[in-house]
Formats: C-alpha cells, sequence, structure tokens
C-alpha cells in the first residue's frame, strides 16, 4: 500500500539533484561520445573505400555504416518510447504519473539530439552502402539528390525494376530527405515546446491547470506527429535496407519495441533516483506496480505484434514477403531469432506475472537490463543480417550471409558511442530541472498512489 502525504510533505522548489553529483559520468560519457564520433566519422568518411559511387562494397566502411545504423535505431528507439509516454499521460489527464511525468519528459528530450547523429545518414557516401534503391535511382539518372523524371521511371523498368519504379512517389530522395527533416523539427520541436511548458509551471506561484489543459491539446496533436515519425523513421532508416520487402506490421512491430523499453528505463532511472534518496515523498512501491504492469503489458504486445507479422507472411507466402524471415532463418541468424522468441516474450512474461515481483527494485533492476539486452538483440536482427547480402553482392562469389573479417569490434565502437551519447544528454536533461513537478495541482493524487 502506498503511504500517506500532504502538501507540507511536498518540497517547495522540488526536488534537483546535487550540484555535481553527476559531472563526473557525464564527463566520462561525453568525452567518450566525442572521441567515438571523431573516430566514426574517420571509419565512414576517410578510411579508404576505393569502390564506385553508387556501389556498396564489403570494406571497414560499408560494414561501419550498419553498425552505425543498428546502434541508431537502438537508442533513438527508446527516447522515442520516452516520449511516447509523455504524450499519453498528457493526453490521458492521468493523476498517477505526476511524480514520474518529468522523467518521461527528460528521456524523450534526448531525442532532438539524435539529429546530429542522423547526419551520416544524409551522406552518398554512407546511403550506397545501405539502401539499394538510392543507387539504382542514382545510376537510372536522378544525380545525387535528384528526384524521378519520366526518363529515370523508363531507365528503372529497362533496368528490371519496376517494382522500384512502383514505388517512386514514396521512395524518391527529395521526399526522403523532406521526411528525415520533418520527423526532428516536427516531433523534436513538439517535444521541446511541451517541457518547457512544464518546467515554467515548477517556477509560476499561482501554476492554476492553464498549462495542462494546453499541454493537453498540444499532446492530441503530437500523438499523431510521434505515429508518423515512429512509423516512418524506421520504414526509412530500416525496412528500406530490402526495397522489395513490405510488412504492414512493421511500424507496429517497432512501436512496440520502443514503448516497452522506454518503460523498462523509466523504471530503472526511477529506481536508481529512489536509491540515491530522491523521489521518496512522491513516490513509492505503488508507482512501481503501474509502472510494472505497464511493462508487461507491452511484453504481451510485443509478442503478439510479432507472432502477427510472422504468422500473416508465412500464411500469405508471398515472394517479397517471405525473403525477411528466410534470411533470418539461415544459418547462425536462425539461432538468435529462435533465442528472441523464448528471450523477448516467454522469459518475460513469466517473470512479471507476479504482481509483488513488480513492487521489489531489487528484481526489476534485473528485468530492465535484461530487456534492454534482448530490445538490443531485436535491432540488430533488425538491421545487421542484411549486412552480407549487400556489401559481398559484387563479390567475385556473388552475395554472402556474413561480411569478410570481424566486425564485433566495428559494431561495439558503434553502440557505445552512441550509447554514451544518449547517456550524457539524458543525465543533463535529469540536472537541468526538479526531478518531478511539484507544482502540478494533481501532485498529492499522484504521491498518496494506491492501486
Amino acid at each position: 500500500m502506498g503511504h500517506f502525504v500532504t502538501s507540507k510533505d511536498i518540497p517547495a522548489d522540488g526536488e534537483h539533484i546535487a550540484p555535481g553529483k553527476l559531472a563526473l559520468p557525464m564527463m566520462v560519457c561525453g568525452v567518450i561520445a566525442l572521441l567515438g564520433i571523431i573516430l566514426s566519422v574517420y571509419l565512414l568518411f576517410i578510411h579508404g573505400d576505393s569502390t564506385e559511387v553508387n556501389q556498396p562494397a564489403d570494406t571497414v566502411q560499408g560494414q561501419y555504416a550498419y553498425s552505425w545504423l543498428f546502434a541508431f535505431i537502438f537508442f533513438i528507439s527508446i527516447t522515442l518510447g520516452g516520449t511516447f509516454w509523455m504524450l499519453l499521460h498528457h493526453v490521458s489527464n492521468s493523476g498517477w504519473g505526476i511524480a514520474v511525468r518529468r522523467l518521461m519528459e527528460n528521456l524523450a528530450s534526448v531525442f532532438p539530439w539524435f539529429a546530429i547523429l542522423a547526419i551520416p545518414f544524409f551522406f552518398p557516401e554512407v546511403q550506397k552502402h545501405l539502401y539499394e534503391w538510392m543507387n539504382e535511382h542514382r545510376i537510372a539518372g536522378t544525380g545525387t539528390y535528384g528526384s524521378v523524371t519520366p526518363e529515370v521511371k523508363e531507365t528503372l523498368y529497362a533496368n528490371h525494376q519496376a517494382l522500384l519504379a512502383a514505388k517512386e512517389f514514396y521512395m524518391n530522395l527529395p521526399f526522403w530527405f523532406g521526411r528525415m527533416v520533418f520527423y526532428f523539427v516536427a516531433l523534436g520541436g513538439g517535444i521541446i515546446w511541451l517541457k518547457k511548458i512544464s518546467v515554467a509551471q515548477d517556477h509560476d506561484p499561482n501554476p492554476g491547470v492553464e498549462r495542462l489543459i494546453f499541454s493537453r491539446k498540444l499532446s492530441m496533436f503530437f500523438l499523431v506527429v510521434f505515429g508518423l515519425t515512429a512509423t516512418f523513421l524506421v520504414f526509412d532508416l530500416v525496412k528500406a535496407l530490402d526495397f522489395k520487402w513490405f510488412s504492414t506490421m512493421y511500424g507496429v512491430y517497432f512501436f512496440a519495441g520502443c514503448v516497452l523499453n522506454g518503460m523498462a528505463l523509466l523504471i530503472l532511472t526511477s529506481i536508481l533516483l529512489r536509491r540515491a534518496g530522491y523521489l521518496q515523498t512522491v513516490m513509492s512501491p505503488e508507482h512501481h506496480h503501474v509502472m510494472g504492469k505497464l511493462t508487461f503489458a507491452f511484453v504481451v504486445f510485443w509478442g503478439y505484434v510479432t507472432f502477427s507479422q510472422f504468422f500473416l507472411i508465412w500464411y500469405a507466402n508471398i515472394t517479397e514477403e517471405t525473403s525477411y524471415f528466410l534470411l533470418r532463418n539461415t544459418g547462425n541468424w536462425n539461432t538468435a531469432s529462435v533465442c528472441l522468441v523464448f528471450g523477448h516474450f516467454a522469459l518475460p512474461f513469466l517473470f512479471l506475472l507476479r504482481s509483488d515481483v513488480k513492487k521489489k527494485p531489487g528484481l526489476m533492476i534485473p528485468i530492465t537490463i535484461y530487456l534492454f539486452t534482448l530490445h538490443a538483440l531485436d535491432h540488430y536482427i533488425m538491421v545487421t543480417p542484411e549486412r552480407g547480402p549487400s556489401l559481398t553482392m559484387f563479390s567475385e562469389g556473388g552475395p554472402q550471409l556474413f561480411s569478410t573479417g570481424n566486425v564485433f569490434w566495428l559494431d561495439l565502437i558503434a553502440f557505445v558511442t552512441i550509447g554514451c551519447f544518449f547517456a550524457y544528454f539524458y543525465m543533463r536533461a535529469l540536472t537541468k530541472s526538479s526531478l518531478f513537478p511539484h507544482r502540478d495541482p494533481r501532485i498529492l493524487e499522484s504521491a498518496n498512489l494506491f492501486n
């Protein structure tokens, strides 16, 4: 049962992380991220690559492009999860989560910074290794960033790329660039706006409910923007690795993983803050119970969506759809796919089934870390099986299942670089304002939560 809190128990100025408390880990993460980005620029753009402009190759440059994409999509999915919870909280006018709403806002606020990490995807030197459709367009005559003209479409048909010509309305370079800019400007701008309104309430002696109502109206609009961004960002960066493949459930499959692991990080953050002495007044095991139930719900939802996608493709038995699973069920990828089925769904389902587990931080810490690990495996399987066949397409022996050499260190460099970048800006957001919106009129309702 939750504790009883009155307005006298709520700190008048909220709770702030003590100055310098996170200075050392922030400095370490910042330095590692900076050095990693410098090294990544070298690996992506300067490291020797003698191949043609529109031809992928099994070089360090090509291999690292996939490493960068995997790490990028993994960490941005967690920030998108935080964004969803923040928007949903406003739209549903929820009272229980006021105590953790600022944590949601802090996690969401990392998303706009990922625009910096997305810059490599705008260059042909990186695109040529990842996106065959862009190479085909450029070979057909679009130029570096040009659009598809009737002459280009005729050339695509002549090059036996009728399917790509049919998708020209969506898969063309100007529209692709426009969408990428839209994701970060529209959703990123909305996140910054909503957090600014929330923080402004902390300094208002007569806060009222006007900001809450305005935030709710804004969130209704930005929830639509979020849906478009989460769906089409993964279409443009991951699904487009094989332009021939399509799935009607890929967007919601990505969304389920985002939301599940966004909540897992919120749980982990709140537990660590409480262990450090923060949020003692406004949070209780009841909050962890609710957040644990939401985690459990999205473990089930992820399993449902993942199976549905596989089942629909298996049942339809269409060549353009089955290629995705054929590749991921070949060789050692099959072992990883089987591990994903049992590890991402079955084990967390059984573990989170008990209600008492969700209230125990000592048990929730390992399960959240476990969920991150399986989420990384999920995204690794989404991205990297395409690396071998794509990069070895023009090799002497034809397409191979795996790239040459050991790509483990390249994957690790990209993962650590983007991970430290993510951690730096997340910790920075935590130190910028109170850890909870202490002047929200419903803070007592949240602090006295019982379910």
